[in-house]
């Protein structure tokens, strides 16, 4: 049940998970991709996290919003939801992809033997922070929406964004470092690529106070699961991949699943 005594609950959260880009700006600095595996297992962990929330809780809750006051055609409008959260996420991606070279930024100089500029470099840094300032918003309104619905999803979502940020924070402070030698600036651009979260969520807090009716709120929930899933198919599993063997990241999936799936049978 959908609750005001929430929202700073849900805003708190969603602070935490958008500033941990900020870790990602230090991990930058203190070590090197081979000892970024860990991130393999983190990511997949994550990816298992949203799908699993995403499919087996937030649909199914949205359907029993939904069924009360729209008993014939819930699981259209929950449907259709679902394919309006995909549709953003994928406008979002098309328009400002946020893909990164992940293994030129992890290895500046082998960007210098490529002939890259300083000016070049500092444009990709500041392109990578605005894109993932766009794409961190809807994230914001996932954590905010999704704790708000229930505490124990919220605190699970802020969990598996705030893991997916570290590699973010990585790829914007990287550039940044590498043409101003100033680490403080790093941190900073790094920092600030995740502070639309936050503004997601005061969004998604204005948007419950004045114009979403409360027998639509499993709509919008649907689309907070389309959004979830596509995150993770596009983002978290890609990168996943990328840091670390396969292997490690699918049990990362597993171990997600199994995780959150104990906690709601528990909590």
């Amino acid at each position: 049940m959908i609750t005001n005594s929430n929202f700073g609950l849900a805003f708190g959260l969603t602070l935490l998970a958008g500033l941990t880009t900020a870790i990602g700006g230090m991990v930058a600095f203190v070590t090197k991709k081979d000892n970024l595996k860990v991130l393999s297992f983190g990511l997949g962990f994550s990816a298992g996290v949203m799908i699993f929330i995403s499919l087996v809780d937030i649909i199914p809750g949205a359907e029993a919003l939904l069924s009360v006051n729209f008993p014939n055609m819930f699981r259209w409008m929950v449907f259709g939801g679902f394919i309006l959260g995909l549709s953003i996420s994928v406008l979002i991606d098309y328009f400002l992809p946020d893909h990164v070279d992940t293994e030129e930024l992890l290895n500046p100089d082998d960007m210098e033997a490529a002939s890259h500029t300083h000016s070049k470099l500092k444009r990709a840094g500041i392109l990578t922070a605005v894109a993932l300032c766009i794409h961190n918003f809807p994230e914001g309104m996932a954590t905010f929406l999704t704790t708000t619905q229930d505490v124990t999803l919220g605190l699970s979502v802020a969990f598996a964004i705030a893991i997916h940020n570290i590699p973010e924070g990585i790829s914007v402070a990287l550039p940044i470092y590498h043409v101003t030698g100033k680490k403080r600036y790093a941190m900073l651009y790094a920092a600030l690529s995740g502070i639309t979260e936050p503004i997601g969520a005061l969004v998604g807090m204005f948007v419950f106070g004045l114009f979403v009716p409360h027998v639509l709120v499993g709509f919008l929930m649907a689309a907070v699961a389309g959004i979830m899933t596509y995150i993770a198919f596009d983002t978290l599993l890609p990168l996943a991949k990328e840091y670390g063997d396969w292997h490690l990241s699918i049990m990362g999936i597993i171990s997600g699943i199994l995780f959150i799936w104990s906690s709601i049978i528990l909590l």
